[in-house]
């Protein structure tokens, strides 16, 4: 069969609030960078971090979530020739900002209980560079990494965590979103995350004052004067007062989005019994928020993802592979990596593993036709 109608990997999904918001910017003409929707956007995003009550987190809404991560870096206090340890299976967005700061990332393999860096390698990274002070973590695909045994080995060897929830807003760990769990946290709105604003992300601290000096660069670290004063390199990532308005909109829908991704993932699960290929795990003290479901092959089986991608092309349905772990991409050639396995994590998700349509406007008969077509090839 071949759908009429693309079955997207991931799409924006707009319910009309988002236009009350704009039409605000509009009426009050302030489409610029800044502004009360700006303002309003990172103070609701504070308050849905804490669950509604008053809230330590300072949010600061920027261009896009690799700004965020920029700023996190800066923050940290990376500077040209450091060691930063970052998650190995990720998009290359999560690490490319500490080579902006002329560090040097040292890529930290996954592990198999939910495909994020492993704490058993984050050690053994720590006893070859003992010197490193920030870890960079990323939740892939919405699921949380061990954060327990995260933190601990963080705060062990004296290290700055940064939080990469570019792809986890509204997951939890224990009960605690995340992207709370770092000294600084990042989420990203892009056009594919659980909402988007069309681009964008926040950075989230405890710290008022971070989040203060993260603005002060954001908007070209221009000094109070009354002229142009300029004592630091600074950059243009502020958000933009629309796009916030959008980000606003979506918001109000970020729970509601996550139901049905998870229910996107279970109809997965239930559909691939019987198969030798299993969904993307999870931590038991977890809830994720599915942003996408993801298939993984047997070893043993003869049937190759990639074949299975070619096949839901054919049939006009979407899919992706797995990240390319950072230590295989050429550009990081001359990276360090560390495992605790004989066989990296990250290269076993990669070679056996798929990105399936996830786009909660996909129908459960929609649905249930794709699973059709990935159960014809065994």
């Amino acid at each position: 069969m071949r759908f009429e109608n693309r079955i997207p990997l991931a799409t924006p999904t707009m319910h009309g609030e988002e236009m009350k918001f704009v039409q605000e910017a509009f009426n009050k003409n302030w489409i610029a960078p800044l502004g009360f929707n700006c303002d309003c956007f990172e103070s609701e995003m504070s308050q849905y971090l804490a669950g509604g009550k008053e809230s330590r987190y300072h949010c600061l809404a920027l261009s896009a979530g690799t700004a965020a991560i920029h700023l996190a870096i800066k923050l940290a206090g990376v500077k040209a020739g450091d060691t930063v340890f970052c998650s190995d299976t990720t998009f290359a967005a999560t690490v490319n900002p500490v080579s902006y700061e002329g560090a040097k990332q040292v890529f930290i393999d996954s592990e198999l209980d939910s495909w994020n860096m492993d704490p058993k390698a984050l050690e053994l990274a720590f006893e070859k560079y003992p010197e490193t002070k920030v870890v960079v973590l990323a939740h892939l695909y919405g699921s949380p990494a061990k954060m327990d045994e995260i933190t601990d080995i963080c705060k062990k060897h004296g290290a700055i965590l940064v939080e990469d929830a570019a792809e986890a807003l509204s997951s939890t760990y224990n009960g605690r979103q995340c992207g709370t769990f770092g000294d600084y946290g990042i989420v990203s709105f892009n056009g594919n995350k659980i909402i988007t604003s069309s681009g964008g992300g926040m950075l989230i601290t405890a710290d008022k004052a971070a989040r203060d000096k993260a603005l002060f660069w954001a908007t070209q670290a221009r000094e109070s004067a009354p002229w142009y004063q300029h004592e630091e390199i600074g950059y243009n990532y502020r958000m933009s007062n629309v796009v916030a308005g959008i980000g606003r909109g979506q918001l109000l829908h970020l729970e509601e989005h996550r139901k049905l991704k998870e229910e996107i993932y279970y109809r997965y699960k239930k559909g691939f019994e019987g198969l030798p290929v299993a969904m993307n795990p999870f931590l038991e003290n977890s809830q994720p928020n599915f942003w996408l479901s993801c298939m993984v092959i047997d070893e043993d089986c003869d049937v190759d993802p990639m074949a299975v991608m070619d096949r839901l092309g054919d049939a006009n349905v979407e899919s992706r592979p797995i990240w390319k772990p950072m230590h295989m991409q050429p550009v990081f050639k001359n990276n360090d990596f560390i495992t605790a396995l004989d066989v990296a994590a990250g290269e076993q998700i990669f070679r056996r593993g798929l990105c399936l349509p996830s786009d909660i406007k996909m129908t459960a008969e929609e649905q249930s036709a794709v699973i059709d077509i990935i159960k014809s090839m065994f």
